[in-house]
């Protein structure tokens, strides 16, 4: 496939060729419903790679969508952990009878969880985004810099913005 120009020209147009291959091979993987996602996630990292060209375009697009496919597993299973230490710390190693945690503390974390959600969804996107890939991917802010296309100072500045919002959110959660 010949070169026009611009080194991703070869590149994205594989990606837009073989699109509908690539999401079969995500959800022949068990990328499930998450397969869409994936792949938009893929799009985004290859207009945003550096401008090198690639040998083998369509091998590079199968590692690229499934190593976001496992970035994204290992993800959720981090916050899945994170969530459970979260609830842990909360209840102080109080356990209700049977080792179980209390429904009422359950329902109260429940709580808090979607008030954190709600109010990351109030901020910028991307302020949002780079607080989700450090805090609960654990990405070091050089590489969400990288990732997003900005600098440091910015990456810190987004989160000092996030961190203020949640600091708000639990003042106000713990006067109710």
């Amino acid at each position: 496939m010949a070169n026009s120009g611009h080194p991703h020209n070869g590149l994205k147009a594989v990606f837009i060729a073989q699109r509908e291959t690539i999401l079969r091979f995500l959800r022949a993987r068990g990328a499930g419903d998450d397969a869409e996602d994936v792949l938009q996630d893929v799009w985004l990292r290859i207009d945003r790679a550096q401008q090198v060209p690639v040998g083998t375009p369509l091998a590079y697009l199968y590692r690229a969508a499934n190593s976001v496919m496992i970035d994204r597993y290992r993800s959720r299973r981090q916050s899945s952990v994170r969530e459970a230490a979260w609830v842990e710390s909360q209840t102080g190693g109080d356990f209700a009878a049977g080792g179980a945690v209390s429904v009422e503390r359950i329902i109260t974390g429940q709580d808090f969880a979607r008030k954190v959600e709600d109010t990351l969804s109030t901020l910028p996107e991307r302020t949002a985004a780079i607080f989700r890939r450090s805090r609960v991917d654990g990405i070091p802010q050089r590489v969400i810099a990288e990732e997003f296309g900005v600098s440091i100072s910015t990456v810190e500045s987004d989160l000092r913005a996030a961190y203020r919002a949640l600091s708000d959110l639990k003042e106000h959660w713990n006067e109710d």
